[in-house]
């Protein structure tokens, strides 16, 4: 028995010393090794953008200002949105015409008043309209009339009908089309305001244009972009940004491909089209879904230049989208699609000797917009595709071989179709090639190693399109911390591989709450508030935070992408001076970490540490709850090369350090 008894107390001792070890070895922390005067390659200036589609009421409804839908009645239904408010009136008292000689609009409305009638139109927005209390909008018509003594009174109703805005005006007299704008101040905030306009005296007038902006848009322009959105995008400091998208760029037919030049010139004459999202998801049916082109390519340009990011056009190739109908145009009627490419550089580079750089010009920007790069065709595939491009590259190179062309992979980030596009673009020697991946978080987390045996002296990349869906196919997707949590850990293999990945950027960009096809979506709206998702605050940790040259993260001699469920890569600012690392522990408990710096330089004995982190994998923002997800910053003092620090459970971290 004694002889058990010892037995036994040696198993436990045995068992408590092994315990010990373990909990003691799983303190210890993981030393990562930074070569930090050993760069390995820079980083593309233009590394962290944005992907602008008119998609989820991106463009109309959302950045583009107007509050008005079916402005100028040019929707397949002409009184979509509206509603006539008769009192008193004869037949014929509201007639629609059509005029074929005008150009792009075409389509106006006549009001004839007898003596003590009153005839008005009301307007209901895009899902209402955005109003706020003390803020000034300026109300427009384009109007033509003989008859004099007739005026137009205007008032912004609330949900309860009641008047929160009211002007007037007289409307002179003309034979000719005019424009007459007043303004109103609100005394009340509403989401869901309506308009509502009237027409006094006897007479006939034919209005048309009938529109409202709110006066305080992005930088005051008259009729211009929602500021609080294009504001969140400032905030990214993006190096570029992709337009105007996507599938809008294809068509579901080819009639309905987006034409940058009937988005150009004046805004009443630019050629209404129905937005291919319309009817594309029978479960987010939006007939009111239409591109009036206020915002167009010269508005495009414009933006990008605000916000100081690289112009980045795609245009169609020849191709509508092959989800849909596969049209394809003749490879013997290519060329006026060729010529559309061609002359887009001209509207974006050319002098204003040139009738495209003038333009430009017109419009009101005589200096280039310095153009660089120009995409064809969007995530086309196929034979069909290389050939219609190589077209277009051998015109391209011809006469603009300063502009590089950003050609797609296709749909997906592997398979038949992309190995074949991936063989024939490489072959092709295109400047860089477009890679999309939606893809849950499972593959963000395993492909963090992706590009690191790419081909240096290869094609660049850019992914284009990428965004981690939690929940798809099995419901809409949510942009929680888990998406965006697998989404940094990718990109630290971005940043690590950032001598063959030129560009990224997250897709797609808008979604409105309550007008949204596709999702999930990096920053989302209502009529009157906007909030970045948790993605929204891990791609501006990454854009804002982008650094000049590539540093190597080494554990063990290996890079630091998922061992343990720890991503990492490390960048060098030659403008601040700092030293950025960018790490994710995937992991339910803190992660004590050592950095051993490989350096002659000396540092500031304080660094910055930003975090992103939660818990809750299932945690997201909201309009209610915008900033569950939002960065918080801390001091972190040290000595020496070697900093010494912890984790915090499922988090993405940033350390700054700033060298001497």
């Amino acid at each position: 028995m004694k002889q058990i008894r010892r037995m036994k107390k040696k198993i436990s001792m045995l068992l408590l010393a092994t315990g010990l070890a373990a909990s003691a070895s799983a303190q210890l922390p993981v030393e990562l090794n930074i070569q930090l005067d050993n760069p390995k390659g820079k980083i593309s200036p233009h590394m962290w953008g944005v992907f602008f589609e008119d998609i989820n009421m991106g463009a109309d409804g959302g950045i583009y200002a107007e509050l008005v839908k079916n402005r100028s009645f040019e929707f397949d239904n002409p009184w979509m949105g509206w509603k006539k408010l008769e009192h008193a009136s004869s037949e014929g008292a509201y007639l629609l015409l059509n005029d074929q000689q005008r150009k792009g609009n075409k389509r106006y409305v006549r009001l004839t008043n007898s003596a003590g009638s009153k005839l008005g139109l009301q307007n209901e927005g895009f899902r209402g309209m955005g109003i706020k209390a003390g803020a000034t909008y300026e109300f427009s018509l384009q109007h033509r009339s003989n008859a004099p003594g007739l005026q137009v009174h205007v008032a912004l109703m609330d949900e309860g009908d009641q008047v929160i805005a009211e002007a007037q005006r007289p409307l002179h007299a003309t034979a000719a089309w005019s424009e007459t704008a007043l303004r109103l101040q609100a005394t009340a905030t509403t989401g869901k305001a309506k308009l509502k306009i009237w027409f006094t005296g006897e007479g006939t007038v034919d209005v048309d244009m009938l529109s409202l902006f709110p006066l305080d848009t992005w930088k005051g322009r008259p009729k211009g972009l929602r500021k609080d959105m294009v504001q969140m995008l400032a905030d990214m400091k993006p190096g570029f940004i992709r337009f105007p998208g996507g599938c809008i760029v294809e068509g579901r037919d080819l009639a309905n491909r987006f034409q940058w030049k009937k988005t150009v010139g004046p805004i009443d004459e630019r050629e209404l089209i129905i937005n291919r999202w319309n009817t594309e998801f029978n479960h987010r049916l939006t007939p009111d879904y239409f591109q009036t082109f206020g915002l167009g390519f010269y508005e495009y340009f414009l933006l990008a230049e605000d916000i100081g990011a690289a112009p980045v056009p795609i245009l169609n190739c020849g191709m509508a989208c092959q989800f849909n109908s596969g049209e394809l145009v003749p490879m013997d009627q290519l060329d006026e699609y060729v010529q559309d490419a061609l002359d887009l550089i001209e509207f974006a580079n050319g002098s204003t000797a040139t009738k495209w750089g003038k333009l430009r010009a017109d419009m009101g920007h005589p200096q280039p917009f310095n153009l660089k790069m120009i995409g064809v065709g969007n995530e086309n595939w196929g034979p069909q595709y290389i050939e219609r491009l190589a077209v277009f590259k051998k015109a391209l190179n011809a006469k603009h071989p300063e502009i590089a062309i950003i050609a797609s992979s296709g749909t997906d980030p592997e398979g038949e179709r992309f190995e074949f596009l991936d063989d024939k673009l490489r072959a092709m020697h295109i400047d860089i090639i477009d890679e999309h991946y939606y893809r849950p978080p499972s593959w963000f987390l395993s492909s963090a190693s992706r590009y690191d045996n790419y081909d240096r002296k290869g094609a660049k990349i850019f992914a284009g399109e990428y965004a981690s869906h939690t929940t798809r196919p099995n419901g809409p997707g949510k942009s929680t911390w888990e998406a965006a949590l697998s989404e940094a850990a990718f990109m630290t293999g971005l940043e690590r591989n950032g001598d063959v990945v030129e560009m990224a950027s997250y897709a797609p960009l808008f979604g409105h709450v309550d007008g949204w096809q596709w999702s999930p979506d990096l920053i989302w709206v209502d009529n009157l508030q906007v909030y970045g998702t948790p993605s929204y605050q891990v791609q501006k940790l990454y854009s804002t935070h982008k650094g000049s040259d590539i540093i190597s993260v080494h554990r063990d001699g290996q890079p630091v992408a998922g061992r343990d469920s720890l991503y990492a890569s490390a960048v060098y600012d030659q403008n601040t001076k700092e030293l950025l690392i960018k790490i994710v522990n995937y992991n339910s408990k803190p992660m004590p970490l050592r950095f051993a710096i490989a350096t002659d330089r000396k540092f500031a004995q304080v660094a910055q540490k930003i975090s992103l982190a939660n818990k809750d994998l299932n945690v997201s923002n909201s309009i209610e709850e915008p900033l569950n997800i939002q960065p918080k910053q801390t001091d972190i003092r040290f000595k020496g090369k070697t900093l010494t620090d912890s984790l915090a459970p499922y988090s993405f971290t940033l350390i700054k350090l700033q060298t001497k």
